[in-house]
C-alpha cells in the first residue's frame, strides 16, 4: 500500500518551494516560508516527514508539546542536537535561555550554500506559551532566518490560530504562505482500501479521511467487516482518535463538549441544541457555539433562498466525529467491557437513516467540483432549504451566491439508499418543494445511490459520477 495515496498534490508543492530556496542559494533573502494547517491526526506531520525524506537535505524538525516556554525551549535545543544541521553543536554548546536568541543562534548554524528546512510542529502551543512569540518569529525571521537559504515549515491543527497567524495586522502578517491538509477524499479512500465508488463514499462518512483510521480499515473490506473489527479492539483509531483529538482542543471548554455532543447526537436548531445540553442559557450557548465555529469543528449554515432566513442550523463539520458522536462516543464503556456486538448492533439499526443526512454535505462538495457539465452550469453556491417546521426541506440548492441568493440555478433532491431507486414518489415531492421556493421552473437534479426510474430532471447523478468529481486535476 502507498504511504501517501492522495498527497502528492502536497508533496509537490512543497517540492516546488523547496526549489526556489535552492535556485536562490546566494541571494540576498533566499528564504521561503509556509504554514501548513489542517485538524488533527489529519496527516501534516506525517506529510511533512515524507517530504523530508523524500528532499534529502538536512533538517530541523521540532514538535511543541503545551509545556512552558522553558521547557519548550529545552525540547528545541534537544531537537537541534539530534537534528542533521551540519553545525548543531553551536546550539547547544551556547545553550541560549530565551527564544530571540536561539533563532539567531538557529540561523548561524544553517547552511549559507545549500539549502535546509526548518519544522516547527504545533506552532500554537508555542503561540499560547512564549511571550510575544509572533514578534520573536518575525523579527527573527525578517533579521536571521529568511538570509538563508531555508525552507521554514511553521505547521498547526489549531485553524484559527494559525490563520490569525497570518493575518493582517499580525506581527507575521505575509511572510509566508498558506498550505491547508485536508483529510484524503473520497477516491483516495476508494483507492487505498479497494472499494467500488458507493463504499467510498460509506467508508468517507466513517472515517472522515484521517489517515490512521484508514490505515486500519483491511482493503475491500466491507463497513460491516471494519466496524466489526475495530469495535473489538478498545484502542483502534477509530475509537481513540476523536477523544484524543477533543480532548486537546477543549480541555477546559466542558460546555463546548457538552453542546457538541448535543449538536452530534442529531439536534440543530439553537433551541434544541440548549435542550440537550442540559438547559443552558442562551449566553452560553451563543459562545460555545461560537467557540466551536471558529475551530471549525461545527458549521452554522443558514438555508439558501431569495429570501433571507434567521432558520439557521448547526451540524458537527468532520464526517468522521459526526459518526464517532453519534454511535461511538456515548457508548465507549460497551466497547472498553469487550461487548462492542451492542454498539455494532446500535449502528446497523440507525445506520440507513443516519447515511441519508450525513452524506447529504458531502454530495453538495461533489457536486460543486463536478460543476460545470454538459448538463448543469457551474454554481458558486450549493447548499440546502429548509423551513422551521421542517413541512418543506430541499437537500440541493445551487445559487449565485448563498444564503441569500439574488437567482436559484437548480434544485435537487438526494436518495441514498440500498436497492431502492428515486422514483417517481421521489419526483413529485421534489416538484411540491420546488413551488414552495420559487414560481420559476428551476431544473431539477436527482442524487441517487441505486439509480433513478423516472424521467423528468436536468440531470442525475449516482456515485461513480460524484467520486468522478475528486479525481478531477
Amino acid at each position: 500500500m502507498p504511504r501517501f495515496i492522495g498527497r502528492e498534490r502536497e508533496i509537490q508543492t512543497l517540492d516546488g518551494v523547496l526549489e526556489q530556496v535552492r535556485t536562490a542559494t546566494g541571494e540576498p533573502r533566499p528564504g521561503q516560508c509556509v504554514l501548513i494547517r489542517g485538524r488533527r491526526r489529519i496527516g501534516k506531520s506525517s506529510l511533512v516527514e515524507e517530504f523530508l525524506h523524500r528532499s534529502g537535505v538536512p533538517f530541523l524538525f521540532f514538535t511543541a508539546a503545551g509545556r512552558s516556554a522553558e521547557a519548550e525551549l529545552a525540547e528545541f535545543l534537544e531537537a537541534a542536537a539530534a537534528s542533521a544541521l551540519p553545525e548543531r553543536d553551536l546550539l547547544t554548546e551556547a545553550a541560549p535561555t530565551q527564544w530571540p536568541a536561539a533563532f539567531r543562534l538557529l540561523a548561524q548554524v544553517l547552511p549559507d550554500d545549500a539549502p535546509s528546512v526548518v519544522v516547527l510542529d504545533e506552532v500554537p502551543y508555542l503561540m499560547d506559551s512564549v511571550d510575544a512569540f509572533e514578534g520573536v518569529l518575525q523579527r527573527a525571521w525578517d533579521r536571521h532566518l529568511r538570509n538563508k537559504p531555508v525552507l521554514l515549515l511553521l505547521i498547526g491543527s489549531d485553524l484559527s490560530m494559525m490563520e490569525a497567524l497570518n493575518s493582517y495586522e499580525r506581527p507575521f502578517h505575509q511572510r509566508g504562505r498558506e498550505m491547508v491538509v485536508g483529510p484524503l477524499n473520497p477516491a483516495d479512500i476508494a483507492d487505498m482500501l479497494d472499494l467500488d465508488p458507493a463504499a467510498a463514499f460509506d467508508a468517507a462518512l466513517l472515517t472522515g479521511g484521517l489517515p490512521l483510521v484508514c490505515a486500519e480499515w483491511r482493503p475491500g473490506a466491507t463497513v460491516w467487516q471494519f466496524l466489526e473489527a475495530s469495535l473489538a479492539n478498545p484502542i483502534s483509531a477509530l475509537l481513540v482518535s476523536a477523544e484524543r483529538s477533543l480532548a486537546a482542543e477543549f480541555p477546559p471548554h466542558a460546555t463546548a463538549r457538552e453542546v457538541l455532543q448535543a449538536i452530534g447526537s442529531g439536534e440543530r436548531t439553537f433551541s434544541n441544541i440548549a435542550r440537550a445540553a442540559g438547559g443552558i442559557s442562551h449566553s452560553t450557548l451563543s459562545r460555545a457555539a461560537e467557540l466551536l465555529a471558529g475551530k471549525r469543528v461545527v458549521s452554522a449554515e443558514l438555508p439558501v433562498s431569495l429570501r433571507p432566513s434567521k432558520e439557521r442550523r448547526y451540524r458537527v463539520a468532520d464526517p468522521y466525529l459526526r459518526f464517532w458522536l453519534a454511535f461511538l462516543g456515548p457508548h465507549m464503556a460497551e466497547v472498553e467491557r469487550l461487548r462492542g456486538d451492542l454498539t455494532l448492533a446500535r449502528i446497523k439499526e440507525r445506520w440507513t437513516s443516519w447515511r441519508g443526512r450525513a452524506v447529504e454535505p458531502l454530495v453538495r462538495e461533489s457536486l460543486a467540483r463536478l460543476l460545470p457539465d454538459g448538463d448543469l452550469p457551474a454554481a458558486p453556491a450549493i447548499g440546502g432549504y429548509w423551513t422551521r417546521s421542517n413541512d418543506v426541506e430541499i437537500d440541493i440548492v445551487a445559487a449565485d451566491r448563498a444564503p441569500a441568493a439574488k437567482r436559484l440555478l437548480f434544485l435537487g433532491s438526494v436518495k441514498w439508499l440500498e436497492n431502492s431507486p428515486f422514483d417517481a414518489h421521489d419526483l413529485a415531492a421534489l416538484h411540491k418543494h420546488r413551488a414552495a421556493v420559487s414560481d420559476d421552473p428551476l431544473p431539477l437534479v436527482a442524487v441517487s445511490r441505486s439509480g433513478v426510474s423516472c424521467t423528468g430532471f436536468q440531470a442525475t447523478y449516482g456515485p461513480e459520477e460524484l467520486l468522478g468529481a475528486w479525481r478531477r486535476p
